[in-house]
């Protein structure tokens, strides 16, 4: 994202139309010319919002955070907050959203610590529904639906086109494979791997397969969809050991880019990978 002086950005003025009255802006924020912020809208120094943005009445845009261009940042929301962390002591930490993101009612999105990444990242086209949460030190992709009531504990990283369900709850540090889908409900305590669907409980887990129509309508080729398909029987389904099961594929699909990733998100977690299997599969 462009810098505020790169964008036109400018201090508050009362007499820019976009600003409604009512709305508190810090003198210390930098808000560019076309962005629109609504009744009572809160903003505090230390904040730039880009081109085209438009921030509805009530909604409260805290210190240290950044946003781009073209987003909707929905009413009661509560934008770049201190973290829930009790080692949190009012250090400088952020708040980084990019562009072409709706942010819907009462989603709550809270800046980095100083002992993790120091920054939460929101990346682009991503849609939060109503009451969302994410947590500090979160990193979101792109393309990234989070549906009502979602929420994220700290250092939870959701790649592109991830898709939680309502009431889905991840728990800190884990990870979410792209073009993942999540049931609603779900409780989440290890690593999701990638391209698949999954919904249940810490205790009743089930991943029921590859996410072939998420993966068709993002455009995946079916041939690639049958390798990532053969790959999960191997992992999932065979006897094999992970290790030899992860070697084989990765031997086997040498040529797809997105079975090396799968193999990749299993070699590279640090919390485990959910792998067990609906029995009615």
């Amino acid at each position: 994202m462009k810098s505020a002086a790169d964008t036109g950005c400018i201090k508050k003025d009362t007499d820019i139309m976009n600003i409604h009255p009512t709305a508190v802006v810090d003198p210390g924020a930098e808000i560019h010319q076309s962005a629109i912020i609504g009744a009572y809208a809160v903003i505090e120094k230390d904040v730039v919002i880009g081109a085209d943005t438009v921030v509805d009445p009530h909604a409260v845009i805290y210190q240290y955070t950044t946003i781009g261009e073209r987003n909707k940042i929905g009413s009661f929301s509560s934008i770049g907050a201190p973290p829930q962390d009790l080692s949190y002591k009012g250090e400088a930490t952020y708040t980084i959203i990019g562009d072409d993101n709706q942010i819907r009612e009462y989603v709550s999105i809270h800046r980095g610590t100083p002992s993790g990444s120091g920054k939460t990242v929101i990346g682009n086209h991503n849609l939060l529904m109503g009451y969302t949460h994410i947590a500090h030190d979160c990193i979101l992709d792109n393309h990234v639906i989070m549906a009502n009531v979602a929420t994220l504990g700290g250092h939870v990283h959701l790649a592109d086109y991830v898709n939680l369900g309502g009431v889905a709850a991840i728990h800190q540090f884990c990870r979410i494979g792209s073009h993942c889908y999540v049931g609603g409900l779900s409780g989440i305590t290890k690593d999701v791997p990638p391209f698949v669907i999954l919904a249940g409980t810490r205790n009743n887990m089930r991943v029921s397969g590859i996410n072939k129509i998420g993966l068709l309508r993002h455009g995946i080729s079916k041939d690639t969809i049958a390798k990532l398909e053969s790959a999960f029987r191997l992992i999932f389904r065979s006897d094999l050991l992970l290790k030899d099961a992860l070697d084989q594929v990765s031997q086997e699909f040498s040529d797809c880019a997105e079975v090396e990733y799968l193999v990749d998100f299993f070699r590279t977690s640090k919390r485990g990978v959910v792998k067990r299997i609906d029995d009615e599969e």
